[in-house]
């Protein structure tokens, strides 16, 4: 799709594969073409699931700083609201998304495997928030997402130290949901990624959309949120099939309608 970010489909699942040598630094054109990946995979109704892979040495190193050095208040007050919203793309996505991680997923990169829903890290793997070390912060979401995630006491700890966490730590508080060898990443996420297919998409979007935005407000208005989408569901084909294949004690075939 992009020179540097690109989608891949087998067998429903999608894959947005990051392809800048070395080190998948994402800069602007890196962040606008993930973006336009995000769309496209959302909008594809044969997309069942997605895979984000940097390839088999690096997720994504972070931001460019050769992009970033000479940038003013002025231009990084315009860019920042983009790169924010080309994440935010990602995170959007209706459907069941899995970052698979390999060597560095630091700065930009962490913050674009924390748009997943789920992360596969292989046992090398390091991830990380850098910024402070640069005297600045997270901009594309860490300071939100990454919080959110580990809890403000971790997210704080990674930030304000802006040091490396290895796969087995990362499992250990939660950043990550599993480790595996790193030469077993891509196929632990694809595999992962499979079982989603088939599925019921529209009541996945609904799942998603119901624990993303109710993260977002109080618990009367987060129950009111599922309240809407679970009555919602009764409108589709899909519940139907469900529930008729329940009580006929049979599989189901959902058609995502």
């Amino acid at each position: 799709m992009g020179e540097f970010a690109r989608v891949e489909v087998s067998d429903q699942i999608a894959t947005i594969r990051l392809d800048r040598p070395k080190m998948n630094a994402l800069n602007g054109q890196v962040q606008r073409e993930i973006a336009e990946c995000a769309r496209a995979v959302d909008a594809d109704q044969d997309v069942h699931a997605v895979v984000v892979y940097g390839g088999e040495r690096v997720f994504a190193a972070g931001a460019d700083i050769k992009e970033m050095a000479d940038m003013s208040y002025a231009d990084m007050a315009a860019h920042s609201r983009t790169l924010q919203d080309c994440f935010t793309a990602l995170a959007r996505v209706g459907k069941p998304v899995i970052a698979a991680i390999t060597g560095y997923a630091l700065g930009g990169g962490c913050e674009l495997a924390l748009c997943a829903d789920f992360r596969v890290a292989g046992e090398s793997a390091k991830l990380g928030q850098p910024e402070i070390q640069l005297g600045i912060i997270p901009g594309a979401g860490g300071t939100q997402r990454l919080s959110r995630l580990v809890g403000p006491a971790r997210a704080k700890d990674l930030i304000f130290s802006g040091r490396h966490v290895s796969a087995a730590e990362a499992l250990e508080i939660g950043l990550v949901d599993r480790v595996v060898p790193d030469v077993d990443v891509y196929t632990a996420a694809l595999e992962w990624a499979a079982t989603f297919v088939g599925g019921p998409t529209v009541a996945l979007r609904a799942a998603k959309q119901a624990i993303d935005q109710g993260l977002e407000v109080d618990l009367d208005t987060g129950l009111e949120i599922e309240r809407l989408q679970f009555s919602g569901l009764f409108a589709t084909d899909d519940a139907k099939i469900g529930m008729r294949a329940f009580t006929e004690k049979s599989k189901p075939k959902f058609t995502g309608r």
